[in-house]
């Protein structure tokens, strides 16, 4: 297993020139193995100005803690130089983030310095190609603080053969809305059309299909859409009394286009809470997630 280690997490200017070459397509070749490395910071300090710009732009308070999606904000810039390498079998453009997993195992306090470790794994066939995941974990000295799972879909021509079997295939299941119900609650969140801009600064994710309606047309979309984690974020910034310990898993249905306005639910459910953002007044949902207290 090759490890690459940096002293602090690397700046997003000095790898453009590589990633600007990784955005080349591949061709259709499926990828037969994911490259076996670890990239990782062994001593990372919260930069604070960036911590509490992050906080203002997804609506956590400032109450000394990390947000749960604060590091794998935090991790992008050691994935983007991991998609860089040549080794890497995917190009990025047109990768897709479809699913996200955080875990938090206990409190992590904003004064706290942190290890972060990024590696590659399961690797898995799909409908429309592959996908493979980003794992991360954050340590304080040998202690598991935090982990979490970003799943990317590579999308990939198909053969006519797999095109004749899909039309034999039953239509995918549409999961039900989730029912506000006794203690849940919704409520309407309208998003500013410059989300994209003010979290891509904070995020280090200039990916264009966020940034303008212009630059996201060049990629086939009508409006600039909303980064996913942001959404992720957003939607976890509702809740207020949330265990030491805790689970986040969310799945990315439809981009959020903006500027727009946008419905969360929230249900508790057994054993934590299911939330998702919708199309007010519809039933087709941008994000479905699920809080799980440990």
């Amino acid at each position: 297993m090759a490890e690459q280690h940096f002293k602090e997490l690397p700046k997003m200017h000095t790898t453009y020139a590589n990633v600007v070459k990784s955005l080349i397509p591949l061709g259709d070749n499926k990828a037969t193995d994911l490259p076996n490395s670890v990239y990782s910071v062994d001593k990372l300090a919260i930069d604070e100005p960036n911590l509490k710009e992050y906080r203002r732009i997804c609506g956590f308070v400032d109450d000394g803690r990390v947000p749960p999606t604060y590091f794998a904000v935090l991790s992008q810039t050691l994935q983007m130089n991991m998609m860089a390498k040549p080794d890497f079998p995917f190009a990025m453009l047109g990768l897709v983030h479809t699913q996200n997993s955080v875990t938090q195992h206990r409190i992590i306090f904003d004064t706290e310095t942190v290890s972060m470790s990024v590696t590659l794994g399961n690797l898995q066939p799909h409908d429309k190609g592959q996908t493979f995941d980003f794992i991360t974990t954050v340590k304080i000295g040998d202690e598991l603080v935090w982990e979490g799972t970003s799943t990317y879909l590579s999308r990939q021509k198909k053969s006519a053969d797999e095109r004749a079997k899909d039309k034999d295939k039953p239509k995918e299941d549409i999961t039900p809305k989730i029912e506000v119900g006794e203690n849940g609650w919704s409520e309407l969140i309208n998003i500013p059309e410059d989300i994209g801009r003010r979290y891509a600064f904070v995020s280090g994710d200039f990916n264009l299909i966020h940034l303008h309606p212009l630059s996201a047309r060049a990629f086939g979309f009508p409006k600039a859409i909303a980064h996913g984690m942001w959404s992720k974020a957003a939607s976890i910034a509702q809740f207020y009394d949330l265990p030491k310990s805790y689970r986040v898993d969310v799945s990315f249905k439809t981009p959020i286009f903006l500027p727009s306005k946008i419905e969360f639910v929230a249900c508790p459910s057994g054993d934590g809470c299911e939330f998702g953002l919708y199309v007010p007044d519809s039933d087709k949902p941008h994000l479905i997630g699920k809080i799980t207290y440990l």
